[in-house]
């Protein structure tokens, strides 16, 4: 039985698409990543175990997000943290 209770059942996010952005999968068998709900942008960084991060990415059907979204995404975050124009679209 999973012990992952999908974020779209608590808390009723019907119609809401929920992203997937890997940052590191560590040689001790944890995932590092960023999810998000609707904006990849806005997004909370989370760690797991693999198993329990591909049990979380089914429950919650999640998109994940491509090796060109996140250089887009870490792009446009750099004007944010040091100034620096990023991606405007």
């Amino acid at each position: 039985m999973s012990n992952v209770i999908p974020l779209r059942k608590l808390e009723s996010r019907r119609g809401h698409r929920c992203y997937v952005l890997v940052r590191e999968e560590r040689a001790d068998g944890f995932v590092e990543f960023d999810f998000s709900i609707d904006d990849p942008d806005l997004a909370a960084e989370l760690i797991m175990p693999r198993a329990a991060f591909d049990e979380f990415c089914q429950a919650n059907d999640v998109i994940r997000c491509t090796p060109e979204q996140i250089e887009a995404i870490d792009h446009d975050k750099q004007k944010w943290r040091f100034g620096k124009p990023g991606v405007t679209e």
